[in-house]
């Protein structure tokens, strides 16, 4: 393999395109006071939760429909303007930044709940959905969508980057969640992908291509995803540990033995003092695991003493349990705030989040070394991992005026996902590539691979105006 350069992507390339005047007039001919050129609209709309910077985009569109969104790529594709779709804006990896210029697609009003076919086990919804309004609105059903990233990101962005989070030990991820799509091509097409059916061999696969390709090959307008049956029964528990290793080796006896665990995260002690400040909790600051059954009272209750058993022969101790909603929520705090517990515990600065995920078995392997580098390093981090399924994250805290600890931090991040790649993991778990990992990408998936995604591209984005700039470069 050939091996990025050490500290790659400090700052992003900017390349910016003209937008021309006649572009900016048009779109706000066809959408009035939809279409903002506002400094401070473009701003909010040119950064997410990434430590990169870039100039904001030219001008937003406060889209409303699936025509407004055709529309406004039919006008990007006449002249050629980069076009970014933003939801949330909680990417980690630079999605959202406009490094090729253009304009912004902001798709927080389209926000409804399309159709629930509860019978199906399913539900349409608009990209700008969130997990949490979903998941409130569906509650009356019995139902639930368990895909949790933390954050309460839109359904569009999570299929966009094909996004998984804390159930994924269980549920999987966006990958295998999706069913069908509609999306705005680079022209300005509207089509379908997939179908409300479980399974399908017709033709080529693209709901699964565009699941994950980031904005690059279009604009996501509608997501069917499907539903689960909320469990009859819930426990949550959290135990502490006297190391990091302990609290790993009990994850991977635990997946191994088959336990069908909802959930396993591990905040390491760091993380646990953070958090503990900012939620004002008083979690022992060891080195944790988070868990959650699913299931009949009788199947949670044997998953839970399974679980208990294997951790107190690791070591594992001060198990805390919770079966109504008011104490599992109180558990999950710790986990759910750990990112914004992170970045308050150093005031002003940014965070480098890492997102490798390797084969369960090679996870001490990877994850011990890795500690160890970041605490010899100096640089302050956090650590938390949905380690049932091979993935964690650190968490570098940055001065964002300080280049040396920049060039530490990416040092650091470097050689973990040169680890995960040399344990035959991957560089970007559930995050995505954006700017950040495009190197890393080639180094995993090799040149020809890259090639044959970049040949994707050009067939279906022959002017290079979907999120231009991301995955790799053309």
């Amino acid at each position: 393999m050939n091996a990025p350069t050490a500290i790659a992507h400090l700052v992003p390339e900017i390349k910016l395109r003209p937008v021309p005047p006649a572009l900016i007039e048009a779109l706000q001919a066809r959408f009035g006071a939809q279409c903002s050129t506002a400094l401070v609209v473009r701003e909010q709309h040119g950064r997410d939760e990434s430590s990169f910077e870039a100039p904001p985009p030219a001008a937003v569109i406060f889209a409303q429909s699936t025509q407004d969104v055709a529309d406004a790529v039919q006008l990007a594709s006449q002249y050629e303007v980069p076009v970014i779709p933003f939801a949330v804006g909680s990417s980690l990896e630079g999605h959202l930044l406009a490094v090729q210029g253009g304009i912004s697609i902001d798709l927080n009003r389209m926000n409804r709940v399309l159709a629930v076919n509860a019978d199906d086990l399913t539900v349409t919804v608009q990209p700008g959905v969130t997990r949490k309004q979903l998941n409130e609105e569906i509650k009356s059903t019995g139902l639930f969508f368990p895909i949790d990233p933390g954050a309460d990101a839109s359904i569009g962005g999570m299929a966009a980057t094909r996004a998984s989070g804390t159930n994924a030990v269980r549920y999987g991820t966006m990958r295998e969640n999706v069913l069908a799509l509609e999306v705005v091509t680079a022209s300005g097409e509207v089509i379908r992908t997939g179908t409300r059916a479980k399974k399908s061999s017709a033709g080529y696969d693209l709901t699964r291509l565009l699941v994950g390709s980031e904005g690059t090959l279009g604009v996501i307008t509608e997501v069917t995803v499907k539903l689960y049956p909320l469990p009859e029964a819930i426990s949550a528990a959290i135990c502490s540990f006297p190391s990091i290793e302990a609290a790993v080796r009990t994850t991977i006896a635990v997946i191994q033995l088959g336990v069908p665990i909802a959930r396993v995260e591990l905040i390491d002690h760091h993380t646990v003092r953070m958090v503990n400040a900012h939620s004002k909790l008083h979690l022992r600051e060891e080195p944790m695991l988070l868990m959650e059954f699913h299931g009949s009272p009788a199947g949670v209750k044997e998953q839970a003493e399974t679980v208990q058993e294997i951790a107190s022969e690791h070591g594992g101790k001060a198990f805390e349990w919770a079966t109504t909603p008011e104490e599992r929520t109180r558990l999950w705090a710790a986990r759910h705030n750990a990112y914004f517990a992170a970045i308050q515990s150093r005031p002003g600065c940014r965070a480098i989040s890492t997102d490798t995920c390797v084969p369960i078995s090679r996870l001490a392997d990877c994850l011990l070394d890795s500690v160890a580098e970041a605490e010899a390093s100096g640089i302050p981090y956090f650590l938390v991992g949905h380690v049932g399924d091979g993935n964690f994250h650190f968490g570098y805290l940055l001065d964002p005026n300080d280049p040396r600890e920049r060039e530490v931090a990416e040092d650091l991040n470097h050689k973990l996902v040169m680890r995960a790649l040399s344990l035959e993991g991957t560089c970007s778990g559930e995050h995505g590539v954006g700017l950040h990992k495009m190197d890393f990408l080639v180094t995993e998936a090799g040149a020809g691979a890259v090639d044959m995604m970049r040949t994707i591209k050009r067939a279906l984005d022959p002017k290079n105006i979907m999120n231009p700039g991301k995955i790799f470069t053309l």
